[in-house]
């Protein structure tokens, strides 16, 4: 459509301009720059990263625990003796000591920690795509919207270029004598109005980058600038089954609360490891020093090496009575589940929805824009004869504004209709095929 293309090349051509002079954004440096620096983003890698901590205590309890000690204690008044009697001596004893603990069967527990972990850890990767995604629907959604709004500025221009060239007809037939003054007049305040509505439409271009900067959480905006971007997606518009169904084993968010599922599987197996025994092995060394005042003592050496004591022992917990604890724990983690299952029927319903709305409103955007394309050339065919009629005093300046206002509104619409099946459209693909 000629009239759209020209417009959209003046765009273009502005960019152009603009990119020698500032800093111009495509769509995926947008999306680029939001996946790294969002919040959101940020959060759900920090998340992951607790959840990388989690895998690794998870494996550490598979070690042993090693332990050392000493002690130094001093008594006043009466002691026991050598003799094994009590006397008003003061006594000193030191002694140093070493602990080792190796779980030997732990009752699966620290398997199925481990195994809940990794779970976790897989559901955490999958979040963070899902937030990835998000951040990347959001930014494609405010740049689209500033493309458009920059489009409006366009078809402004164009209004106050028609109003502004009928305004010098006016003043010119006006001079001869062919119309009266107050034709004249109604021409000026028509350039007035469309002079007000292009500094609207500029202003609500500006507000639209505003928006896209905060989606981005742009720092210093000077000079910001987007670039347009072509519709090559063409025709065809998959069918919100086929996306679907795509969606269900690709999407991000849906795979994330699958994984959640899993991993309420894997606490509940856990919660049920409260009732399997547990069998521990400990090893230890120790020695001491024992002195009296006002006696003979054994040397320090001497005691230490006579005191050394070494000690070997495994330990058996049987669970017989926790007061419910552990049947509480697998209650607690059925629940979970059943929550997890919960919230992916939810997400499941809202996708279907997503996509059923972007289906339709693609379906419908793009049957407005085809015949959009006839009613712009037909009401700019219609603004050029009236004009025409208009000059030879065959129609009065009611009904050239009406042409007028139509070709305008006809032209809105159609950038309407194109920006709204660019968007819906690219939403689609990417729930299609995970690209935008």
């Amino acid at each position: 459509m000629k009239i759209i293309r020209l417009i959209s090349l003046s765009i273009c051509l502005a960019a152009g301009v603009t990119s020698a002079t500032a800093a111009t954004w495509s769509l995926d440096s947008c999306i680029n720059y939001a996946i790294e620096n969002n919040i959101d983003v940020k959060s759900a890698l920090l998340e992951r990263y607790r959840g990388e901590l989690t895998v690794t205590e998870a494996k550490d309890r598979f070690l042993p625990t090693l332990s050392g000690g000493a002690s130094q204690n001093w008594a006043f008044g009466r002691g026991l003796t050598a003799q094994n009697t009590y006397a008003n001596r003061n006594t000193s004893s030191f002694g140093v000591n070493a602990q080792l603990s190796l779980p030997v069967f732990q009752g699966l527990t620290a398997i199925r920690q481990l195994e809940q972990a990794r779970a976790s850890l897989s559901a955490l990767d999958l979040q963070v795509e899902a937030t990835r995604d998000d951040v990347t629907l959001s930014v494609m959604s405010y740049y689209l919207q500033a493309l458009y709004n920059r489009e409006l500025v366009a078809v402004a221009e164009e209004e106050l270029r028609l109003s502004t060239t009928q305004l010098t007809r006016q003043q010119d037939l006006f001079e001869a004598g062919k119309v009266p003054e107050v034709d004249v007049l109604q021409a000026k305040a028509q350039v007035a109005t469309n002079e007000v509505s292009l500094v609207n439409a500029r202003n609500d271009y500006d507000l639209a980058l505003v928006e896209l900067q905060r989606a981005l959480q742009l720092g210093d905006t000077d000079g910001f600038d987007i670039a347009p971007i072509e519709d090559t997606d063409g025709g065809v518009i998959p069918t919100s089954s086929q996306v679907y169904e795509n969606a269900l084993t690709s999407n991000s968010g849906i795979r994330a609360a699958r994984a959640n599922i899993n991993v309420a599987d894997k606490a509940i197996s856990l919660a049920r490891t409260g009732m399997i025994p547990k069998l521990y092995f400990s090893a230890g060394l120790s020695t001491n020093y024992y002195g009296l005042s006002g006696a003979d003592n054994p040397a320090f050496s001497r005691q230490m090496k006579d005191n050394f004591a070494k000690s070997l022992g495994f330990s058996l917990q049987v669970p017989i009575f926790d007061a419910f604890s552990t049947r509480n724990s697998i209650r607690r983690a059925k629940t979970q589940k059943l929550t997890a299952e919960l919230e992916l029927e939810r997400k499941e319903n809202d996708l279907l929805r997503t996509i059923r709305q972007a289906h339709s409103q693609a379906v419908g955007a793009q049957e407005k824009y085809r015949a959009g394309e006839t009613a712009v050339e037909a009401s700019k065919a219609a603004l050029d004869a009236m004009t025409e009629k208009y000059t030879y005093g065959k129609a009065n300046a009611t009904e050239w504004e009406q042409a007028r206002s139509t070709y305008i509104t006809t032209l809105a619409r159609q950038v309407q209709a194109k920006y709204e099946k660019i968007l819906r459209t690219r939403i689609l693909r990417f729930y299609n095929t995970g690209s935008n």
